[in-house]
């Protein structure tokens, strides 16, 4: 439903890394893919193993756009961006609590804005044929984000444009928000 919050990092990890500290529903932010894979062992260790994870770049979009209840929007759930994200414009360059906007139509929160959201994929090519869950590269230099962030201009918050770092690149505007397997 929403970013992975600094109450929840920390009750797993123990600490809390991010640049905005002392917002407890505010998402965790400056946490690398890596610093992730280590989250996911823990958290798995404490639920099931194997329960939660990234989601994929493909199930990150297609949750973002609404899934079935897709409306065609540009950002996850709106057309306008102020309704729905936080960015440059209106974040006084800060992060913001989770539900603190509109959800889109799958009721999933902030995936316009706020904090830019890790995908478990590594940066590549898609075939301009029709696919209906595509796997991303088998392997790669860069791992996948999405959503844009407080940071960022509109453009970078649309539903579809895609960002990339180094697996180990911590920033105020990267965090995470996780899947979840049945």
């Amino acid at each position: 439903e929403t970013e992975v919050t600094q109450a929840q990092w920390r009750a797993v990890m123990g600490d809390n890394p991010s640049k905005f500290f002392g917002c407890d529903q505010c998402p965790v932010e400056q946490v690398s893919w890596e610093d992730i894979q280590e989250y996911l062992k823990r958290l798995n260790s404490l639920v099931g193993a194997g329960t939660y994870r990234l989601p994929t770049e493909a199930e990150w979009e297609y949750a973002a756009r609404g899934g079935s209840e897709n409306s065609g929007y540009q950002y996850s759930g709106s057309n306008n961006l102020e309704e729905v994200g936080w960015y440059d414009s209106n974040s006084r360059y800060e992060t913001h609590s989770v539900k603190g906007k509109r959800p889109n139509e799958l009721g999933l929160y902030d995936m316009s804005g706020n904090v830019w959201e890790w995908c478990s994929d590594w940066k590549g090519n898609y075939s301009s044929s029709a696919q209906t869950n595509p796997v991303g590269a088998a392997s790669g230099s860069d791992r996948v984000f999405r959503g844009g962030s407080w940071y960022d201009y509109p453009a970078f918050c649309r539903v579809a444009y895609r960002g990339n770092s180094t697996p180990g690149n911590r920033h105020g505007s990267l965090g995470f928000r996780l899947a979840r397997t049945f």
